[in-house]
C-alpha cells in the first residue's frame, strides 16, 4: 500500500495529569515510592515501544483514589500527533464489560434475569444442538460457559439489523460442551447478550449502552462508531514489519456485528473512569445510582467454570475475567485485541487499584502480557503475584495422554471457516509440535474435505506442564512465554481438549 515506516527512537511523552501523586502502597517514604513505581513504569512502558514497535500508548493508574494518566509517543507513523490521555482507540474486548455492565442494569429493573434461559427473551433462539438452544442461560452467555463454537467473526453490514441478523446466522454453530459446564472463551455468546439489550429496551445496541452506562458516566471519549469521533484525537493502526511499525488502515474497521463482544473506541481517561465505577459504589459523577453495590459485587464474584485464559481463572463472572493471586486477592481483568489495537484493563479492588492500556501496534501485545499477564506491575502496585508454577519435565509415559492432533475452528468476516491444527508430541519432557491455520468453505463442525482447505500458515508451539494438566506456553526455543493453557478430560477422565487461549482445541489421539 506504499506505507511509510519509521524506526522508533525514544517515545515522547505528554504530560502527567494534575492528579498524578499516587500512594505507592510500597515501603519506605511515600514520595519516594511513588516517584520511583511511576519512574518505572515510564521507563518500561517506554523500552516496550522501541523494542516491540509500538508508535503510541497511553496508560493509566489508580491507587487510593488518585489517578495518573499519561500518553507516549504517537498516534500515526504516517502523521505523528502526540498522543495523550484524551486520545481515543478501539479497547476490543473490554467492551464485554460495558455489555455486561448494561445487562446488569436491565436485571436490577426487572427485565432481565441472569439464570433465566436465553429464550425467554429470544424465542427463536438457535444454535445447532436443540437442548443447547433451550436450555443456556442469559448468565451462561456472559461468564462463557455457552459451550457453542464461540469465534464467530461474520459481518452483516452497517444496519441496525447487524446483531439481529448475526444472531440469526448463529443456527449452524456446533455445540463443544453442554452450557454450563466447560469454559471457552465465546465472542458469538456476548452478541447473543447484546440483542437480548436490543430487544429488551427496544433500541439498537449501541443506542442502549450509551443511555444507560456511557452517557450517565460521562465517558465523553467512549464511542461505538468511528463518524463520532470525529474531531478526536485518533490512534491509527499500525502492523508491525522487519521490526518497524508501519501504518494499516485496513485495521481500524470492524463489523457493526461484533458490537458488544469488540465494538468501543474509547479513551485512557474514560477508561480508568470505568475503572472508578466498578471499584466504587455504582453512582455516576452526579450521584445518580446506576447500579446498587451488590450487583457490582455480584458481577465479580460467582464465578463460571474455571481454567485458562492467558493466566489461570477462578472462572469468570458476568463479563469480567476473575483471577486467583497467591496472597489471596483477587483480580478483576479483561482486555481486547484488534489488529493493531492492543489494550489491557486490571483492578485488583480489595487494593483499590486499576491498571488500564491502550497501544496502537500489533507490538502491543508484548507489552500488555509484560504488564497484565506477568507480576511487574501486579506486584510493585497491588502486593499481588500469580499462582506460582514451575516447569516440570515429565516421563514419556506421562506425557503420552496429551500427545496428539488438536483442532479448533473459527469463522471469518466472510462466513469461511478456518481451521487450527496442532500436532503435540514428546520433547525433553515436554510436549512441542506445530499450528497449521487453513481455511475451507465448509460449515463449521464439518470433517476437513482436503480439496478444500487452504494451508495459511504454520507456527511452532510447546508447554511444558507445570501441574496436572497446566502448562506454561513456550516459544519456538523452548522458553516460556508468560502465558499458560490447560488440558480439559471429558467425562471418562481422558484428555478431551487443549483449552488455548481460553478456546478449546479437540484432542484426537495418535
Amino acid at each position: 500500500m506504499g506505507c511509510a515506516t519509521v524506526s522508533l527512537g525514544p517515545a515522547a511523552t505528554s504530560a502527567a495529569s494534575p492528579r498524578s501523586a499516587v500512594h505507592g502502597g510500597g515501603t519506605g517514604d511515600a514520595g519516594g515510592t511513588e516517584t520511583s513505581l511511576f519512574s518505572a513504569l515510564d521507563a518500561k512502558i517506554e523500552a516496550a515501544m522501541r523494542a516491540y514497535a509500538i508508535p503510541g500508548a497511553a496508560v493509566g493508574v489508580l491507587l487510593d483514589g488518585q489517578e495518573y494518566v499519561k500518553g507516549y509517543g504517537i498516534t500515526n507513523v504516517d502523521h505523528p500527533v502526540p498522543v495523550d490521555g484524551d486520545t481515543v482507540f478501539r479497547v476490543g474486548s473490554t467492551t464485554k464489560t460495558f455489555t455486561g455492565t448494561t445487562m446488569m442494569r436491565l436485571v436490577e429493573r426487572g427485565e432481565v434475569e441472569l439464570d433465566a434461559p436465553v429464550r425467554r427473551y429470544l424465542p427463536d433462539f438457535a444454535v445447532a444442538d436443540p437442548y443447547a438452544s433451550a436450555q443456556v442461560t442469559v448468565r451462561q452467555l456472559l461468564n462463557h460457559s455457552a459451550g457453542w463454537l464461540g469465534d464467530d467473526y461474520q459481518a452483516f453490514g452497517p444496519g441496525d439489523d447487524a446483531l439481529a441478523r448475526f444472531v440469526a446466522s448463529m443456527a449452524r454453530l456446533p455445540q463443544l460442551t453442554v452450557p454450563g459446564e466447560v469454559f471457552a472463551y465465546n465472542n458469538a455468546a456476548l452478541c447473543v447478550a447484546g440483542r437480548i439489550i436490543e430487544v429488551v429496551t427496544g433500541t439498537a445496541y449501541e443506542a442502549a449502552v450509551r443511555k444507560l452506562v456511557i452517557d450517565p458516566l460521562g465517558l465523553h471519549r467512549s464511542r461505538f462508531f468511528s463518524d463520532e469521533i470525529v474531531g478526536f484525537n485518533v490512534a491509527a493502526s499500525h502492523n508491525v514489519v522487519d521490526g518497524k511499525a508501519v501504518l494499516e488502515p485496513s485495521f481500524w474497521p470492524q463489523p457493526r456485528s461484533l458490537a458488544p463482544t469488540g465494538g468501543l473506541i474509547s479513551s485512557v481517561r474514560d477508561q480508568l473512569s470505568w475503572a472508578r465505577f466498578h471499584l466504587g459504589g455504582g453512582t455516576a459523577p452526579d450521584g445518580t445510582r446506576l447500579l446498587s453495590r451488590q450487583s457490582l459485587e455480584e458481577m465479580r464474584s460467582r464465578p463460571g467454570p474455571g481454567g485458562t485464559l492467558v493466566v489461570e481463572l477462578d472462572g469468570m463472572g458476568v463479563t469480567w475475567m476473575l483471577r486467583p493471586t497467591a496472597q489471596g486477592p483477587r483480580i478483576v481483568q479483561h482486555g481486547g485485541t484488534w489488529p493493531g489495537q492492543i489494550s489491557g484493563f486490571v483492578m485488583v479492588p480489595s487494593r483499590g487499584f486499576a491498571l488500564t492500556l491502550l497501544t496502537n501496534s500489533e507490538g502491543g501485545t508484548r507489552l500488555r502480557d509484560e504488564l497484565f499477564t506477568d507480576d511487574w506491575a501486579l506486584s510493585r502496585f497491588a502486593g499481588v503475584t500469580n499462582l506460582p508454577a514451575t516447569a516440570k519435565a515429565l516421563s514419556g509415559q506421562e506425557l503420552a495422554p496429551y500427545e496428539g492432533r488438536y483442532m479448533a475452528q473459527r469463522i471469518n468476516d466472510k462466513g469461511a471457516v478456518e481451521d487450527a491444527v496442532i500436532e503435540l508430541a514428546r520433547h525433553d519432557g515436554r510436549l512441542r509440535g506445530t499450528q497449521t491455520v487453513q481455511h475451507s468453505t465448509r460449515d463449521p463442525g464439518v470433517a476437513t474435505d482436503q480439496e478444500d482447505a487452504v494451508e495459511d500458515q504454520t507456527s511452532e508451539v510447546g508447554v511444558a506442564f507445570y501441574r496436572e494438566d497446566f502448562a506454561l506456553d513456550l516459544d519456538p526455543d523452548g522458553r516460556p512465554i508468560g502465558t499458560r493453557s490447560d488440558f480439559v478430560r471429558g467425562p471418562d477422565g481422558k484428555v478431551a481438549w487443549w483449552r488455548n487461549h481460553g478456546r478449546l482445541h479437540r484432542h484426537q489421539m495418535p
